[in-house]
């Protein structure tokens, strides 16, 4: 008796419908609401996943289930619900605006169409649920873009193994192709540049721009994670576009967790420090988030306002993420059709209908071999 079909299968697929390219951005995901119940299974998820906590896996369970998840999900949902909107989570609202964005910047730039979709590392839309419905629709050529502009194995990483495991469950996957990274991207520079710029021409320049990005413990650095490099990276090529000193751009690395070494110097330890040092106003951008977040909003904006006006400080600003801001948009739209050169789809005298009408052709010459399927 034949087993349980193992692959997901295309069984109402049309041949004559063109094949389709599409983009999926992925971020990292937000729970369903501001409670300790929706961040209970959306924490378990997170910190469940191998390549963000390295730890063997009966220890960690042990101590996720039987510590952490009895403990974090009540001071996580206070967290999210001082900056939760009547829309939901600035996370999944500001990233479905960028989808948005991105797929007009790409219809006004390529004929195609280009599907744009967004998918979440964890929680709701999951990758994989995401992958399969663009199959579905026709896609056959995917280009993956997680919106983690510096690599690690923490995010990055976690999102090609979410990609990987839905194509191992697909018969027939499409064609695949993966944004490692774009730390340097000339055009993500530029963007940020902007948004520097545009918050100093508005509020006045603080005496220092302090890069906040997130941490990743050093061991995993010294395994051969270059995420400290390319933040460091980032951090020049920015201080350059901007055209200031280097010493004037600090670097920090912010959500650390636990006990062991994590990438130094710590943001809110630098924080605290600076007023004591004779630095009064602050300027924080966060560079490694593309759209607005718990960590950039309440962690930065909120928590770490209060400790360096605490400290001395006088004046802190937080200069918001890249969102869906036209520089960055089009900074995303390049990158994307970079990756795609060579697919028909992405191409700019890319004729739809001509396409159609080969694959009706082709639908019609298969019809005349007649259907031997049974």
């Amino acid at each position: 008796m034949p087993a349980s079909p193992r692959y997901v299968g295309l069984a109402g697929h049309r041949h004559d419908r063109p094949p389709e390219a599409a983009v999926l951005l992925v971020n990292l995901g937000t729970p369903e609401a501001p409670t300790a119940a929706a961040l209970r299974p959306f924490l378990a998820e997170f910190l469940s996943d191998p390549r963000v906590i390295e730890y063997p896996r009966w220890l960690w369970r042990a101590i996720l289930h039987g510590v952490i998840l009895r403990v974090r999900p009540r001071r996580s949902a206070h967290a999210y619900a001082r900056i939760w909107t009547p829309a939901g989570s600035p996370l999944r609202t500001g990233s479905e605006a960028l989808a948005k964005a991105l797929g007009a910047e790409l219809a006004q730039r390529r004929p195609g169409p280009l599907k744009v979709a967004l998918a979440m590392r964890y929680g709701a839309p999951s990758v994989r649920d995401t992958v399969i419905r663009l199959q579905q629709e026709g896609v056959r050529r995917l280009l993956v873009l997680p919106l983690y502009p510096q690599y690690s194995a923490t995010s990055t990483g976690s999102v090609l193994d979410a990609v990987a495991d839905t194509i191992k469950a697909l018969r027939w996957p499409p064609e695949l192709r993966i944004v490692n990274d774009y730390h340097d991207l000339p055009g993500y520079i530029a963007a940020l540049a902007a948004s520097v710029e545009a918050h100093w021409a508005l509020h006045g320049r603080g005496e220092r721009l302090l890069l906040s990005f997130h941490g990743i413990p050093q061991r995993y650095v010294r395994a051969g994670d270059p995420y400290y490099c390319q933040c460091q990276a980032t951090a020049r090529l920015l201080a350059e576009k901007l055209g200031v000193l280097r010493e004037q751009v600090l670097v920090s690395f912010q959500s650390r967790v636990g006990r062991e070494r994590w990438l130094q110097p710590y943001t809110d330890a630098t924080v605290k420090a600076l007023p004591g040092e004779g630095v009064k106003s602050l300027d924080v951008l966060c560079p490694g988030f593309a759209v607005d977040c718990l960590e950039t909003l309440e962690e930065i904006a909120m928590q770490n306002r209060a400790w360096f006006l605490t400290a001395g400080g006088e004046r802190f600003h937080y200069i918001p993420a890249l969102n869906d801001t036209p520089p960055h948009v089009r900074a995303l739209a390049e990158l994307a059709l970079a990756h795609m050169q060579g697919w028909p789809e992405a191409a700019p005298g890319y004729d739809r209908a001509a396409a159609a009408a080969r694959q009706i052709e082709a639908k019609r010459r298969a019809e005349a071999l007649g259907d031997d399927l049974g």
